[in-house]
């Protein structure tokens, strides 16, 4: 029996709450704790890359347990369950420091709730995602639900960005009505004031006010996520039933380096993976930071929400409209190619604007467009580039390792955010971008002459990592479409010799 309406709803429904929760996670926390907390950048960007790289490779071993997992409820539900709660729980402990903690206890705080986080996140989200074989009959009806899951999950996400810096200063403004009542004070006398020594002593006041609202604003933010989470996940749990037995493959760690190692083709793809994602975690990471201290003023954050927006729409864009548009004019090759021209060329004409001083938003949504348009474009080639390695490795090795491959792909993006977010740490301590810190609060300046390095860090590396990628992928990367048609020609031959 096929599906109902409402069953695809509610799967939907699972993968919006999911998302939230993630997304609130990977851009929020490390704000949280250091530029909130005071928690050195180095630390915590140490503390977030062990964790995502203990979670990737905690990932086939989830995989394990939930395949020998046996209950009348089935093997993915109980997980399912178990692990929204005890997720939703994490996530509202990640985000409520009690106020007593501060230096190594604040960062053993971190450290251990955020690994807790990880860990139950992938306790729900390998069931969630390995589940749909055994409610659905296959062929169309799974293609097409599998499709509007993750439609659904990037729905997730966006409400994230839309939303999350628009609701925080709300609510942390109940808990904090003084202090909401002094920066909104503040920010009117700023916009009448002239001398720009003036303005940053203002301003550094408007952050200091500022920081505990966000974190009241984040705690409270983050419980009602935490709830809408719980909700979904359960309506999914009980409109879904399981409608068979599958065997879920689980690719263990070895698997994966073994696909790696006699697959150059295999190899190559997933360099050019860590390189194109670690740059843009370095930008979205830094993101934040950019609009609070170098944009400025009592309405950052609504520049900052516009910002995300179109960005978030334009990567969309890019994957469902842009994408199947230049490839009715070329090869995917050259949409590679000019997917990465597209990114450094956003990348440099942005760091021109910084440097110049613009602080335009929508002037600095030209160079945006850009480089989210790469990315999104970048997103799809590299799975289709990774899909062609895989009959690449069958031809090669006589082995079809599908399951293998893109079990590395979740891996390989959880590397290269734990790498990123380490570099990200790294660049805000020696730039001493905090609001926590005395030097930032007591002397704006600081944080204004160290502007500069923000700036490159966010531009420069991410244009390093673009140029070395397409340096590398231009080298070894041979699966072109035409060597593709010979390869499955090969296979279709082989295929019917040894029928």
């Amino acid at each position: 029996m096929r599906l109902s309406f409402r069953e695809k709803a509610a799967y939907g429904l699972g993968a919006v709450g999911k998302d939230m929760v993630y997304m609130l996670s990977a851009s929020y926390i490390l704000y949280y704790y250091q530029d909130l907390l005071g928690i050195k950048g180095t630390v915590m960007g140490a503390i977030m890359m062990a964790a995502r790289v203990f979670d990737a490779f905690n990932d086939p071993i989830m995989g394990v347990v939930v395949a020998k997992t046996r209950t009348k409820w089935g093997k993915f539900r109980p997980w399912l369950l178990i692990g929204t709660i005890t997720n939703a729980v994490m996530l509202y402990m990640v985000f409520s420091v009690p106020p007593a903690l501060n230096g190594a206890g604040l960062a053993a705080y971190a450290a251990i709730f955020y690994i807790l986080w990880g860990v139950t996140y992938t306790m729900m989200d390998i069931p969630y995602w390995s589940m749909i074989p055994a409610f659905t009959e296959g062929g169309r009806e799974r293609e097409g639900l599998t499709a509007m899951a993750r439609s659904c999950a990037g729905l997730g996400s966006a409400l994230i960005t839309v939303i999350t810096m628009l609701v925080v200063p709300a609510l942390g403004g109940i808990a904090h009505p003084e202090e909401q009542q002094q920066v909104s004070e503040i920010s009117g006398q700023l916009k009448t004031v002239t001398d720009t020594a003036e303005a940053a002593a203002l301003q550094a006041r408007i952050t200091e006010l500022s920081n505990p609202i966000e974190r009241s604003g984040l705690s409270a933010f983050a419980l009602i996520v935490a709830v809408i989470f719980i909700v979904f996940i359960s309506i999914t749990c009980i409109a879904i039933k399981e409608k068979s037995s599958v065997d879920m493959e689980s690719p263990s760690l070895g698997a994966m380096f073994k696909a790696l190692v006699t697959n150059d083709q295999a190899m190559t793809v997933v360099v050019t993976i860590v390189l194109v994602n670690a740059s843009l975690y370095i930008t979205s990471n830094l993101l934040i930071y950019f609009f609070k201290y170098d944009i400025g003023g009592s309405d950052w954050n609504g520049a900052y929400v516009l910002f995300n927006t179109f960005g978030g729409a334009m990567q969309i864009l890019s994957m469902m409209i842009i994408y199947p548009l230049v490839r009715r004019f070329f090869s995917v090759t050259k949409v590679c190619y000019m997917s990465f021209g597209f990114a450094i060329t956003g990348y440099a004409v942005l760091l021109v604007m910084m440097m110049a001083g613009i602080k335009s938003v929508g002037l600095l949504l030209v160079p945006a467009f850009f480089v989210f348009v790469a990315f999104g474009l970048l997103t799809v080639l590299t799975t289709v580039f990774l899909a062609n390695t895989v009959d690449y490795g069958e031809l090669k090795n006589n082995r079809r390792d599908e399951s293998v491959i893109f079990s590395m792909q979740t891996f390989v993006v959880k590397l290269a955010s734990g790498v990123a977010v380490f570099i990200t740490g790294i660049a805000l301590d020696i730039f001493n971008i905090s609001s926590d810190t005395e030097e930032a609060v007591q002397a704006a300046e600081l944080t204004t002459a160290n502007l500069p390095g923000l700036r490159l860090t966010m531009t420069v590396l991410p244009i390093a990592g673009m140029l070395v990628a397409v340096l590398i992928f231009a080298k070894r990367f041979i699966l072109s479409e035409t060597k593709m048609a010979e390869i499955n020609a090969e296979l279709s031959k082989r295929g019917k010799t040894e029928g």
